[in-house]
């Protein structure tokens, strides 16, 4: 019995063990082929819940970097309108389906929501490395998130390729039982 590549788990989820022999792993164990087909299953439900959290996290995040990514790329143009004594005429939604039209002048600052109803107020220096930041660590989480994903299908996998030769080892002992009983009734 050894560990998938020596990882013992990754950001809490456990690795899944390679079977080699099963009658070794099951004497490790102290456990029958039934139990430890329970066991195995209640795990591999446990890696299809965690890769269900995992995804939608990385929904929720492949979502919001294109909104950071939008709001720098206003906020570079407001900077870039600045001093040419131009107006930026912008559309903005004021609630789901109703949009108004602005006409923005020289501004020196830009409101950004926070969450949770909450607006600041911050210098387009300000807001532009917030936002640089927010971009930054998004990304890292993403990048992450999929190497998260990625171990987690390995461990799917892997607990399924276990589960199958468990199974198969139960049922190749069973019917050399019946061929045995078979012979020994004869």
């Amino acid at each position: 019995m050894a560990s998938s590549s020596g990882v013992t788990e990754r950001r809490g989820i456990p690795a899944a063990s390679f079977v080699e022999d099963v009658q070794a792993y099951l004497a490790h164990l102290s456990l029958d082929a039934n139990s430890s087909l329970v066991f195995l299953q209640e795990r591999l439900q446990q890696y299809k819940q965690a890769e269900m959290k995992l995804l939608a996290q990385q929904r929720d995040l492949q979502a919001k970097i294109p909104d950071i990514e939008k709001c720098l790329d206003v906020v570079s143009t407001l900077q870039a309108k600045k001093g040419t004594g131009e107006a930026l005429i912008a559309d903005f939604e004021v609630s789901e389906g109703i949009y108004s039209r602005a006409c923005i002048e020289d501004t020196d600052s830009v409101c950004l929501w926070l969450g949770a109803n909450v607006m600041l107020e911050y210098s387009c220096e300000e807001a532009t490395a917030l936002l640089q930041n927010n971009l930054e660590n998004a990304k890292a989480s993403l990048e992450v998130l999929v190497a998260d994903l990625q171990f987690l299908s390995d461990q799917v996998t892997i607990t399924q390729v276990t589960i199958a030769r468990v199974y198969n080892w139960d049922v190749q002992k069973r019917r050399t039982q019946q061929v045995a009983a078979a012979a020994k009734d004869s």
